[in-house]
């Protein structure tokens, strides 16, 4: 899916994570394991989640981009998901 596809919010996301941040929530930025195997098999660290606001929701809401690579400022490849991991898709440019 294109990068302005996506919901405003998940816009903003990446902004912030090509930016390096500042990150809302204090879990940003870390270790997504991958365990619905559903995003291409890497090494343990490579993937890292980050939180899309959900307009309305008093928590963290469903809604992430996961993002992969060595630097996570300038990840090989991002991922969103609308529904906490259930599904992915890879975003594009």
């Amino acid at each position: 899916m294109t990068l302005s596809s996506l919901p405003a919010e998940a816009q903003q996301t990446h902004r912030l994570i090509l930016g390096g941040g500042p990150f809302p929530f204090a879990k940003d930025g870390v270790v997504f394991g991958n365990r619905e195997r559903l995003l291409p098999r890497q090494r343990r660290g490579y993937y890292r989640e980050y939180t899309v606001k959900t307009p309305g929701s008093r928590d963290r809401g469903a809604r992430r981009i996961v993002c992969g690579g060595s630097a996570p400022a300038q990840p090989d490849a991002c991922y969103y998901t609308g529904d906490h991991y259930t599904s992915f898709n890879r975003i594009v440019q």
